[in-house]
Parts: C-alpha cells; sequence; structure tokens
C-alpha cells in the first residue's frame, strides 16, 4: 500500500504545504488593484475633486514665495475639493460606527475645514480673521444654504414640509447662542467707565464662563439627538419614508389600470429595499481604517494649504483693497463649506428637506456652541485674547438672522419666496460687510444709539 501524500490521509485533496503561498501571492497582487479602485471611487464621489489639482499648486506657492495673490486664490480653490473629501471620509467612517458614534463624528468633524483655518489664524494673532469666519459660517449656513435648499425645493414642489421640531430646538439653540454675543457687547458698553485693560479682563472672563457653558449645552444637545430622543429625530423621516413609498406604489397601481388588482400589494415590496439600498450607499467604498487615513491625510492638508492661506490675507488686504472681515464672513466659509452646501441643495432638490435643514441649521448650530466657544478655550490655553466679544454691527447682523430664520420655519413648512428671503438678506449683509471697513469702531454706547436713531 503506498504512502499516502500531505493531507490525503484525512480526505484532503490538495496538499497543506504551498498552499498558503499562491493565496498569498494572489493577494499581493490584487491589493494594487484594490487600491486604485478605491482611490478612483474616492476620487470620483464629487465633482469638486476636479480641483485636487490646486493642492499641489497651492503648496508649491506658498513654499516658494509667489506673489501673495498667486498664493491665496491657489489655497483658496485647493481647500474646497479637500473639504469635500474630508466630509466623505468622515460620512464612510460614520456609517460603519452606528448611530451614536457616527453621530459623534459627524457633529466633530462636520465643520473641520473652518476649525483648522480659525486655529491657524488664532495661532498667527489674527483674531478678528477669526471671530469673522465664525460668524460668517453661522450666517452663511442659516441663510446662504437654507435659502438654496427652501428655494431648490420650491422648484419640484410647491411646498415642502419638514420636522418642525427639529428645526425649532435648533433655533432656539442659535437663540442662545445670540444671547452669548450679545451679553459681552452690552457688558463691555456697562464697562466703559473703568480702564481698557481693566474692561478687557472683565471681557475675557465673561468670554471663558460663557464658553464653558456652550459647550456643555452642546454636549447635552448631542445626548439629546443621539440617545434620549433619537426618535423624535428619525420619527418624522421615517413617516416621509412611508408616505414616498405609498405614493410609488398608487402611482404604478394607476399605470396598470384595471389589472392591478393583484399589483397593488407588490408593488410595496419592491419599493422598501429601493429605499434600504439608498440609506446604505453610505460606508461602502472606504473600510474604517482607510476613511481613517483619508481623514489624517487631508486634514494634514488643510492645515498646509491653511497656513499659506493665512499667511497671505494681509498682503490681499492691502493690494486687493479688501477688508479682513469680508475675508473671513464672506469668502473663507464659503471654501470652507461649499461641498456641504451643494449635497445640502441637492437633497432638497429631490425632496429630503428635514436632511437639508439638519445641514443647514445643524452645521451653524455646531459653530456656534462648540467651534466658537472651543477657540475661545483655545486662545485662553495659548494666551491669545480670543473672546465673544464682538462688535455691535455684527452682533446686531447676527441676532436679526437668527430672529429670521426662526420666523421662517417655525411652521414646518417651505417654499421657492421663502429660499428667496434668506437669500436677499444674506446679499444684503456681505454688501454691508464689503463696504465695512476693519478699523469701524462699532461698540455699543450712547453714541452709538444716538447715532442709530440720527440724535445728536
Amino acid at each position: 500500500m503506498p504512502a499516502p501524500t500531505n493531507g490525503s490521509a484525512y480526505g484532503e485533496t490538495e496538499p497543506l504545504l504551498g498552499q498558503q503561498q499562491p493565496q498569498q501571492q494572489s493577494r499581493w497582487k490584487a491589493l494594487p488593484k484594490h487600491i486604485a479602485a478605491v482611490t478612483w471611487a474616492t476620487l470620483s464621489s464629487n465633482y469638486a475633486n476636479v480641483f485636487l489639482v490646486f493642492v499641489p499648486l497651492g503648496i508649491i506657492a506658498g513654499a516658494l514665495h509667489w506673489s501673495p495673490t498667486s498664493v491665496f486664490i491657489l489655497n483658496f480653490i485647493a481647500i474646497i475639493p479637500l473639504a469635500a473629501l474630508l466630509s466623505f471620509a468622515t460620512e464612510e467612517l460614520s456609517a460603519k460606527l452606528g448611530d451614536s458614534l457616527g453621530g459623534l463624528l459627524n457633529a466633530t468633524f462636520g465643520n473641520a475645514v473652518e476649525l483648522i483655518v480659525s486655529i491657524v489664524a488664532l495661532r498667527e494673532g489674527e483674531i478678528r480673521i477669526v471671530q469673522s469666519s465664525m460668524l460668517g459660517s453661522i450666517l452663511s449656513n442659516i441663510l446662504l444654504v437654507l435659502g438654496c435648499c427652501f428655494l431648490a425645493g420650491g422648484i419640484r414642489q410647491q411646498e415642502s414640509e419638514f420636522n418642525s421640531t427639529v428645526a425649532s430646538t435648533m433655533s432656539s439653540l442659535m437663540a442662545v447662542s445670540s444671547a452669548s454675543l450679545i451679553i459681552p457687547a452690552t457688558l463691555y458698553a456697562a464697562l466703559r467707565t473703568s480702564t481698557d485693560e481693566e474692561t478687557d479682563k472683565n471681557i475675557l472672563l465673561l468670554s471663558h464662563g460663557t464658553s464653558i457653558i456652550l459647550l456643555l449645552l452642546y454636549i447635552l444637545y448631542l445626548v439629546f439627538q443621539l440617545h434620549t430622543h433619537k426618535n423624535l429625530f428619525k420619527q418624522d423621516q421615517s413617516k416621509k419614508n412611508k408616505r414616498d413609498i405609498e405614493a410609488r406604489a398608487q402611482a404604478q397601481a394607476e399605470q396598470q389600470g384595471e389589472s392591478s388588482a393583484s399589483a397593488s400589494t407588490s408593488p410595496t415590496e419592491p419599493a422598501e429595499p429601493e429605499e434600504e439600498v439608498e440609506e446604505e450607499e453610505a460606508g461602502q467604498i472606504l473600510s474604517p481604517i482607510a476613511a481613517g487615513i483619508a481623514l489624517v491625510l487631508v486634514t494634514i492638508l488643510v492645515a498646509v494649504c491653511a497656513e499659506y492661506l493665512v499667511d497671505s490675507i494681509d498682503s490681499i488686504v492691502q493690494t486687493a483693497h479688501i477688508s479682513k472681515t469680508f475675508i473671513g464672513l464672506v469668502l473663507l466659509p464659503i471654501v470652507g463649506n461649499a461641498a456641504e452646501h451643494v449635497t445640502a441643495v441637492i437633497v432638497a432638490y429631490k425632496g429630503k428637506m428635514d436632511l437639508a435643514i439638519n445641514v443647514a441649521i445643524g452645521s451653524s448650530m455646531q459653530i456656534a456652541l462648540f467651534v466658537t466657544p472651543f477657540l475661545v478655550i483655545l486662545g485662553w490655553i495659548m494666551d491669545k485674547p480670543m473672546t465673544l466679544h464682538f462688535q455691535s454691527f455684527e452682533t446686531v447682523v447676527f441676532f436679526l438672522s437668527v430672529l429670521v430664520v426662526n420666523y421662517l420655519i417655525q411652521d414646518g413648512k417651505s417654499n421657492y419666496l421663502e429660499g428667496a428671503m434668506c437669500l436677499g438678506t444674506y446679499t444684503i449683509i456681505a454688501l454691508a460687510f464689503y463696504v465695512y471697513p476693519d478699523d469701524a469702531k462699532g461698540d455699543l454706547s450712547d453714541s452709538f444709539f444716538r447715532n442709530l436713531w440720527g440724535r445728536n
């Protein structure tokens, strides 16, 4: 009887030794193809990625000390696709972490570009850039993005509905954040009789305490949204999905005419997986490790481009005669939120107004309750005089904008006219800040109110 070959005595048809080597070799051969496929899928996820060519150009321009205008424009454009990639990697990673951790990750990295740019500016001592960019990000979200969403939704539907309870909760928190800016401005006016050094010290103390409270409120809101009242944020969307399925089923039944007796129940069955496929599209391209690596790499590139961008602002102000306030309030927020803005408008056009509202108002709320207080605390650590004392004109504009948005969303419905109102308000504010000089003295005082009402 011949001796059994390796493994054949146990019913195995292939030898154990030498089997692993071909498998390992095939894995190594397939790895480059897999990396290329994932890279292509990532790059083709957003049209803004076409501008990635400006990333190396912007870095080279800054490293070789090209003209400040070239450095500013190249890095300005380069941050747009980087913001899109950062948002994409965050969504891919959050889709695999579940609702709670995924929501926390989105809340943390949702405004990462603005946070990185502001940290760089804060380190350089550009307090006005930091304050104006924070205010500009809030205004661009609650007026520009929300207006575009209402306008896009009104093109296809006469009137769009959304969860008014969730929107009112977010807008109420925005009202609290606006109060946190009004109180330091009024305190500064009340302390006009004190010395400048003592007044600045008191404003810093108030800003530090207020920032801690705002951060605590934001943490409570995350617990409210992701844990204790998460059904409140989901039930309206589930009802909307059910209505959409029933509407498609009814439309298909009407098309089939008299023979639709048996098909009246069948359209709902294929329609439900259709919704599930749409919800499961996120998180199918990048693995958790790949998404984490992408987050780290993109964050480093954003920090480098932001460094060169902030360094060139002073020269741009002198050559182009544009104020730092306008750059921080209008230009930088458009760059940091470009990809997010486009996404919100697209989902609003598709009828998903709840998601659009969450992007627009939710993002501005993150900046007001998390990013801005965090920068104040960070300035405290870095010994930088970053406070919540904005100039009076900026504070009034912020309060009026929140007031307008609260009126528009309180009924839970939207149309194209309300969108036009938001866009018109934002355009007026942008024009006002275009002519608003950096050295304007707009602090609240008796002379401010006398000038406001035209009294001598």
